[in-house]
């Protein structure tokens, strides 16, 4: 069973569901959903990440290179760290948590684990973008739970 890291208001049943599933992935599995998430997310926040030159766009590219084995885990971790640099200066919350997705996600290819943080971010970013909503909790929870099955 996965730690929640950060302060969401979430629905803890929701996600032991998806930590279970968790479980039962293998790291390039996870990998896999972790970029799909970020995309997702960052679609939600209206947030244009598909440019060439963009550092999550080079991130994901990153991530799916490690996926077939022709990137190093060094090379996905300096890739999550420069997305995660990119959200730091980030001056919008809302962006800034959805950054912080694509970093987790990068960053799964480094650790597993990162999976599971980057679900928590997309929480959070769903948090601050629709404040005191459960219901929009729910809907994304349910959204990460479908597609990691």
């Amino acid at each position: 069973m996965t730690k929640v890291k950060i302060k969401i208001n979430d629905i803890p049943e929701l996600r032991t569901s998806l930590d279970a599933i968790y479980e039962t992935k293998t790291q390039i599995e996870l990998a896999q959903w972790a970029l799909n998430l970020a995309q997702h997310i960052l679609t939600i926040v209206g947030y244009d990440y598909e440019a060439a030159t963009s550092v999550i766009q080079n991130g994901f590219t990153t991530n799916r290179q490690w996926q077939s084995g022709t990137a190093r885990m060094f090379d996905v971790r300096q890739a999550g760290f420069k997305v995660h640099q990119l959200a730091k200066i980030c001056d919008d919350p809302v962006i800034q948590a959805a950054i912080r997705v694509a970093g987790q996600a990068v960053g799964t290819g480094h650790m597993r684990e990162h999976a599971m943080v980057a679900s928590d971010y997309a929480i959070k970013t769903i948090n601050l973008k629709y404040p005191n909503d459960i219901n929009a909790v729910r809907t994304e929870r349910e959204w990460q739970i479908t597609t990691l099955k």
